[in-house]
């Protein structure tokens, strides 16, 4: 029974650690508070007075504690809803990520099934790119798990001032490889980075640009941020 994630699945998840979870703290601010409903045929969920665009990314089992990607779902094969989902599959099938490929992952054999479950929303949503992911209950034993496909959830850039808690709090997620993190921000936000043996070097732009210095272990020692007054 398969009781950890691959190698080559937590070093992606890392690479969307920093960025996803700056992410996901932007989209719970921007959602109001209330029930959710959705109409998937027409790809929409509607939450307190929003309706947004949506994508059904996946849904967790938790009496079978299994994940199933929405792409695989007999219900839902083939039909708008989870076309934007697709592309994790095909991402996984090209960087030969299992976890993302596989119709279902079965999760009964780790330590807390549930994150694990969230690990693959969150990957999925690193992988499709998509400002983030809500989780809602669809019943009384699944949770479905939908992508926002609408460009008005923000999507906050890098932040000179609050850059150094956001890639510590990335690297403080999976604690797998924080070069892998900071990387990963760099390049989802189309970041100029120079990589040396013990740091990463970018251009934020404006005079701006940051340091991230590591320790022997890999881990993030220092972030110095250099900010035109």
């Amino acid at each position: 029974m398969v009781s950890h994630f691959s190698d080559a699945f937590l070093l992606e998840t890392e690479r969307h650690a920093a960025w996803g979870a700056a992410q996901l703290e932007a989209l719970g601010a921007f959602l109001p508070e209330g029930p959710w409903s959705a109409d998937l045929p027409s790809c929409t969920y509607r939450q307190g007075d929003l309706e947004l665009r949506v994508a059904v990314l996946g849904t967790y089992d938790m009496e079978q504690q299994s994940w199933m990607w929405g792409w695989a779902n007999p219900g839902l094969r083939g039909t708008e809803v989870v076309a934007l989902g697709g592309a994790v599959r095909r991402y996984g099938r090209v960087h030969g990520i299992t976890e993302l490929a596989e119709e279902i992952v079965p999760l009964a054999g780790f330590d807390d099934p549930r994150r694990a479950a969230e690990m693959l929303a969150f990957t999925g949503m690193g992988v499709a790119e998509a400002p983030g992911y809500i989780g809602v209950p669809a019943g009384p034993a699944t949770q479905v798990y939908f992508l926002p496909d609408d460009n008005r959830v923000p999507r906050p850039g890098p932040d000179p001032v609050t850059l150094p808690r956001t890639l510590l709090t990335g690297a403080g997620l999976v604690g797998y490889s924080a070069r892998h993190v900071v990387g990963g921000y760099f390049d989802h936000h189309g970041v100029t980075q120079h990589v040396e043996e013990d740091r990463i070097v970018a251009d934020l732009g404006g005079g701006n640009a940051v340091e991230v210095g590591f320790d022997e272990q890999g881990r993030i020692a220092e972030v110095q941020v250099k900010v035109l007054p």
